[in-house]
């Protein structure tokens, strides 16, 4: 299944960034919660993981606040890759793209700063929680692990109300029904869960503390401390 979503992306790499703006028509507020988590009480040069990177969107904020980082991009697939190594050549800032699942081994860091954006709920509910496990075992101390994520309602039958929302807010910001149709063929792979599962999660995960700073509908920014 990973391999397919991969292929889903990847074919739609070039326009993946203008599409995305369209269905979620609120980005804007769900990056800058993100970015400011990320950049509060961070050296001047950090080392960052980004993990299902894409195009490189996060990582492309970050290098705007760290021009001195050291960014380590992974991503299952190389039409996305390519696109971030474009946009992060005009920053000049230092970066290495890693062509990689998200189920196979994390580089070994140590990082100041992982993040991932809208990427992590393509995995089973399972390895979600794998995956905080070993994110923690690669930051340093006291480094930050910021997750801007698709998330589930807190009962099954509001899924339905999340939904409606969507559907609303993408029309109205006039988002063509072409696009709209490849965003659902994707989501019928995601597998979000309750914020609440994810604070779950971390704190198994041995975080020492972690909370949801943003949360609009089926859209959320959670963050947690090593």
């Amino acid at each position: 299944m990973a391999a397919h979503v991969s292929r889903l992306f990847g074919a739609d790499a070039g326009q993946f960034d203008r599409e995305r703006a369209g269905l979620i028509p609120h980005l804007h507020a769900l990056y800058e919660v993100a970015v400011n988590i990320a950049v509060r009480g961070q050296g001047p040069a950090p080392a960052v993981l980004d993990l299902g990177a894409g195009t490189g969107l996060f990582s492309g904020e970050l290098a705007t606040h760290f021009p001195d980082a050291s960014i380590d991009l992974l991503d299952a697939s190389r039409e996305m890759l390519d696109v971030a190594a474009r946009m992060l050549d005009l920053y000049a800032v230092k970066h290495t793209l890693i062509e990689r699942d998200l189920s196979d081994p994390l580089p070994e860091g140590p990082y100041d700063i992982v993040v991932s954006a809208l990427a992590i709920h393509h995995l089973p509910e399972a390895e979600q929680a794998e995956l905080y496990r070993r994110v923690r075992a690669v930051l340093r101390p006291g480094g930050v692990f910021v997750h801007a994520e698709q998330v589930a309602a807190a009962e099954p039958e509001l899924d339905e109300l999340y939904a409606e929302f969507w559907l609303q807010e993408v029309q109205e910001a006039g988002t063509p029904e072409r696009t709209v149709e490849k965003a659902r063929t994707r989501m019928a792979y995601d597998r979000p869960v309750p914020v609440a599962t994810h604070l779950a999660w971390l704190d198994q995960a041995g975080f020492r503390a972690a909370d949801c700073f943003y949360k609009r509908f089926r859209f959320a920014v959670l963050a947690a401390w090593n």
